[in-house]
């Protein structure tokens, strides 16, 4: 994991060059210090770290629930073998590596970019909706990570999907299963925050930003079908999600950057 998370850093950094065209480590400064001047950020921030350490548990809740339902065949009956064949058009050595980067790296790393860009651009109501935003996306997804397990395509035999993501990443296993429950695949939050991060990007206003969101939320949404991971269900409800989490986000978050614009003035007629 060690380098995984090196990796992230890495790539964090330099898409917020991308993102700005500036110094990432001014970026970063700005960031720290809207800690420090922006009360409404800093609860929001510690609001988002909460819930997103209160993932960290779930699966342990789950495990005292001795939850017995499992509506994986539910699942499989509405859209049958749509990821397996989407796996055996598309299977290449080529296509494999590129997928595993952008799930198990790009998309963390576009996140924490993201905070950093909103805070050089100065942009205060979009660094709220953020964290708003992935609140909301945790918030939703958690009670049916709880209440209604789907497993993952690739562990349900009739799927007849494989896990490329082994191709690379070998001890995948090992490192993210304790994270993320075999079973905690519907609502997909991949493509939940994949989308989210779209709409912020493109209505953040920052054309760079907006661009990297894209092809960002392009390639890993094709990539939890092409690995083998989540059911197109997953993903439909992850897109209505992180559509919802974006939309309440930016509105809250200009809400609170902006507290006296949004006061009802009083309509005077000419006449």
């Amino acid at each position: 994991m060690n380098y995984i998370s090196a990796a992230t850093l890495v790539m964090a950094i330099g898409l917020i060059w991308l993102g700005t065209l500036r110094n990432p480590l001014r970026a970063g400064w700005l960031l720290i210090r809207e800690f420090g001047t922006n009360r409404k950020f800093l609860g929001l921030f510690a609001l988002m770290a909460a819930i997103l350490l209160f993932n960290r548990y779930e699966l342990q809740i789950e495990a005292g629930m001795h939850v017995k339902q499992d509506f994986t065949p539910w699942v499989f009956g509405i859209e049958g073998h749509f990821v397996q064949h989407l796996q055996q058009f598309f299977h290449s050595p080529y296509i494999t590596p590129v997928s595993v980067f952008f799930y198990v790296v790009v998309f963390q790393s576009l996140l924490i970019a993201m905070l950093g860009i909103f805070a050089a651009d100065g942009n205060k109501a979009f660094l709220m909706a953020a964290c708003i935003a992935v609140f909301i996306n945790y918030a939703v997804a958690i009670p049916f990570y709880l209440f209604f397990p789907v497993n993952e395509v690739w562990s349900f035999p009739p799927s007849g999907a494989s896990f490329y993501m082994l191709e690379v990443f070998p001890k995948f296993e090992q490192a993210y299963r304790p994270l993320s429950g075999i079973n905690n695949c519907f609502p997909s939050l991949h493509t939940s925050i994949s989308i989210t991060m779209l709409v912020l990007g493109i209505r953040s206003g920052n054309p760079r930003l907006a661009l990297m969101t894209l092809v960002s939320a392009v390639i890993i949404i094709f990539s939890i079908f092409y690995l083998g991971i989540h059911w197109l269900t997953d993903s439909v409800a992850g897109t209505l999600l992180g559509l919802l989490a974006a939309s309440a986000g930016i509105y809250w978050g200009r809400r609170l950057a902006h507290p006296k614009q949004q006061k009802v003035k009083p309509i005077v007629s000419d006449l």
